[in-house]
């Protein structure tokens, strides 16, 4: 039997695991967590108290967070396209630029935007502004990586750049990128252009309206 996976198109974590299903065709069941009648929700919950999403299902094995779904799929469902590479020290690179996105884009593009959904009185006026600030370091700091590769980690697309896409693309709704940060900017084409990652945008689509702060046309 495929794996299952549990997720929502729109959630930006759950696209970074399709991303690199879909980079390797690999076969699975989409257990997908806007159904009507809230099975999938109520499965997710049984697996996973705490309820978040993506989650793995292979076999008897449960797999939580999304960069260990993916490690996991490359181990157990290897594909033409590995998202790590054999070379440990390459692939430590690739687990480094990972954490990167994860926690110095996702983590504070999602603190402004979870702000914005809080009732007026709880909001965290200076957290945002931190965050804000984080995300500008953040794009100076991949400004330089980036000079001569392509993706994340030189030429080959990986982990990281799974990571990557979904979390510039809503980073930049969220806290636009400068315009002074031009390999950021086509760094993020780059990654809207990948088959794998614009069949994520295009499954996103219909839930645009979620977005709190408003989901811009551009993209």
């Amino acid at each position: 039997m495929p794996p299952i996976l549990y997720a929502h198109p729109f959630s930006s974590y759950c696209q970074k695991a399709l991303i690199a299903l879909y980079e390797n065709a690999t076969p699975f069941v989409y257990r997908h967590l806007d159904d009507a009648d809230g099975a999938a929700l109520r499965e997710l919950e049984q697996l996973w108290p705490l309820k978040r999403f993506p989650l793995l299902v292979d076999g008897p094995t449960v797999v939580i967070e999304t960069s260990c779904i993916i490690e996991h799929l490359d181990l157990h469902h290897p594909g033409h396209a590995p998202m790590l590479p054999k070379d440990p020290r390459d692939a430590l690179q690739v687990r480094m630029l990972d954490r990167f996105f994860d926690n110095y884009v996702s983590t504070p593009q999602q603190k402004i935007v979870f702000d914005a959904i809080r009732d007026p009185a709880a909001r965290d006026a200076q957290g945002v502004r931190e965050a804000r600030a984080m995300l500008d370091a953040a794009y100076a700091w991949l400004e330089r990586h980036l000079d001569g590769r392509t993706w994340a980690v030189g030429e080959s697309f990986s982990l990281a750049d799974c990571a990557a896409a979904p979390f510039l693309f809503y980073a930049d709704w969220t806290h636009a990128i400068d315009a002074r940060f031009a390999r950021v900017h086509a760094y993020r084409r780059r990654l809207l252009a990948r088959p794998s990652f614009a069949r994520c945008v295009d499954e996103a689509r219909p839930f645009r309206h979620f977005f709190p702060l408003g989901a811009p046309d551009r993209d």
